[in-house]
């Protein structure tokens, strides 16, 4: 045999043999489903637990859902949150009280505030196992999860205190209840929870529905006579899971539906009209925010969010037009139903790349049946290093350029995010460099894992912290608390979030957001209230500064959130201040921490 040969074979007898090691092939006992459970768990918790506690909310979105979880956590105000006093009705409250409830456990809202990302991820990846090991076999469902695990897509989300982590535990425990009685049942039980689950999903974000879909591509497989498929008719019972689902609903819209109508609050009424309507049909139907083309999830998102997985389709591919020319309908449920969320969100004119998050899991169980065999096949260990390669590639170019080639734009970011060091990006590549040196490229796919666990552990112990203060806005509240007198009354326009985390005395605002609805009139109300009486101080961006206060004593505060800053006192522009209305006021207590 030439030594070429041999090699290759070698190194397709090195895949081999790693992967019977990891799938253990034939084994079905209790213990080897814990033993599968456990490595799942424990890697999931290695990607993306790194960091937890050691950094507060950032930007864009984690500030604001953490702020109005921690003061309901002490007000008792569970049914309707608020920022800063105002009624906040983007979003339904049940990510909102899983921080909450955490915050009231641990008693730190820096663990808190990602504790339920984290957790959802951990069970989202135990679910797709699951599924996976009773439709196909417990090897298809422990490389489904696998493959979940260090998706790019969900490492980043299970480590962000957003709401579409959670939005996916219950699509997939959804995914799991009706995917359950439909390719392994039946179990009427089963697909009632997975109602439910979707119902629970709805009341965490509006596209919680989604799963219900599934009926859709389960009735259409049936009918072309695809097989793998539960056959049974079940009549009216096909209503239980829509009906759960009412339910799940239920547990938060009924009590909040009934405050409204008895306390007879116009407030709450216009609350409950905005998140019913506003917030559900027109910002999908007409959206106001990230336009994006048609194409933007399958050409922008998926290929990259959606790696490794999309990075095995070449041999994938092949596999599913098998699966159709054979009438398997179990892979075919979860790729057609995959189908269907895209193009839901892809019609919608407003799309962001967590939207196809809930996707994800479904597209890791229609990988399960033939990923463990593509494990053994030496391509595909060299499309995982290749990617591992990518990241030392990536962190270690960028440190060189940026410490010898860009020194201007370093200065940038020290200024800018406090990035006193480029170590961690040296690091990341040194040490991933490593681990391609010591698994060699027929064990690509645990360099890939491995790289990704480094770059959890040096941006959550390392990175995060040093570029906290900067981020979270925690230096510049401390900053404006120092230059506001003390006993005076302190504003804020059109602020930011996270500055409400942190202030330590009885902060006047405006309200929530104001600018995007109502455009100057927020500056304007700010104004009237600033020269209503005298000890007013109001902190002003540049923007708004030059709107009302341009003859306002300033003070400058630095720049923060791409704004220059000032802190001005009265006299406020005539003009903007006859505008304003005195109603308009809100004085927002921070909640003890």
């Amino acid at each position: 045999m030439s030594p070429r040969l041999a090699g290759g074979f070698l190194r397709s007898r090195d895949s081999l043999e790693d992967s019977r090691r990891l799938l253990r092939p034939g084994q079905r006992d209790r213990r080897d489903v814990v033993r599968d459970l456990t490595l799942l768990a424990l890697l999931a918790l290695v990607l993306l637990a790194p960091g937890l506690g050691f950094r507060d909310p950032w930007p864009a979105d984690e500030p604001r859902f953490a702020l109005i979880a921690r003061d309901m956590a002490a007000t008792g105000q569970w049914l309707f949150p608020q920022v800063g006093g105002d009624l906040y009705q983007d979003k339904p409250p049940v990510f909102f009280w899983t921080i909450a409830l955490g915050y009231l456990v641990s008693g730190s809202l820096s663990i808190a505030f990602l504790l339920p990302s984290l957790l959802a991820g951990i069970a989202t990846v135990l679910l797709v196992y699951d599924l996976g090991r009773r439709v196909w076999s417990r090897e298809a469902g422990l490389v489904a999860g696998l493959l979940l695990a260090v998706s790019v897509q969900l490492v980043i989300q299970a480590r962000a205190a957003q709401i579409d982590m959670l939005l996916a535990l219950f699509t997939t425990a959804a995914l799991y209840g009706i995917g359950r009685h439909m390719l392994a049942g039946p179990d009427w039980r089963a697909y009632a929870a997975g109602g439910f689950a979707a119902g629970i999903g709805v009341i965490t974000k509006g596209t919680g529905f989604l799963p219900l879909l599934l009926l859709l591509p389960f009735f259409g497989l049936r009918r072309l006579g695809f097989s793998g498929l539960w056959q049974g008719r079940g009549g009216a019972r096909w209503w239980l899971a829509p009906v759960a689902a009412l339910a799940g609903i239920a547990l938060w819209f009924l009590p909040m539906v009934i405050t409204v109508a008895v306390s007879g609050d116009a407030r709450l009424a216009a609350y409950r009209d905005e998140i019913l309507f506003q917030q559900t049909v027109t910002r999908y139907a007409a959206s106001w925010a990230h336009k994006e083309p048609w194409y933007y999830f399958l050409v922008q998102v998926i290929p990259a969010l959606w790696l490794p997985g999309t990075a095995l389709l070449p041999w994938l591919v092949p596999r599913w037009r098998d699966a159709w020319r054979q009438r398997d309908g179990r892979a075919w449920l979860f790729i057609a139903w995959i189908g269907l969320v895209v193009l839901f969100f892809s019609l919608s004119p407003g799309k962001r790349g967590v939207y196809v998050l809930p996707a994800l899991p479904a597209f890791a169980l229609a990988t399960g049946p033939w990923l463990g065999a593509l494990l053994e096949r030496p391509a595909v260990q060299r499309v995982g290093f290749g990617l591992a390669l990518f990241v030392a590639t990536v962190s270690g170019g960028a440190a060189v350029y940026l410490g010898l080639l860009n020194p201007q734009q370093m200065t940038e970011l020290a200024e800018r995010y406090d990035v006193t060091s480029l170590a961690p990006l040296a690091a990341i590549g040194a040490s991933v460099a490593l681990i391609l040196v010591l698994f060699r490229v027929t064990r690509g796919v645990y360099a890939w894992a491995a790289a990704l666990a480094v770059v959890s552990i040096v941006q959550g112990f390392w990175i995060n912290p040093m570029i906290n203060g900067a981020r979270s806005g925690r230096d510049f509240v401390a900053s404006f608390e120092r230059a506001a007198p003390p006993g005076v009354e302190l504003g804020l326009v059109a602020y930011r979030e996270q500055y409400l985390l942190y202030i330590t005395r009885p902060i006047t605002n405006f309200g929530h957001r104001r600018v995007l609805r109502e455009g100057d009139q927020e500056a304007d109300d700010a104004a009237r209230w600033l020269n209503a009486a005298a000890g007013r101080v109001l902190v002003v961006d540049d923007v708004r500064r030059a709107q009302c206060f341009r003859v306002s004593p300033a003070v400058p505060l630095g720049h923060a959130n791409r704004r220059d800053w000032f802190l001005v006192s009265a006299p406020a522009d005539a003009a903007c201040a006859e505008r304003g209305d005195p109603e308009a006021v809100l004085v927002y207590q921070p909640a003890a921490r």
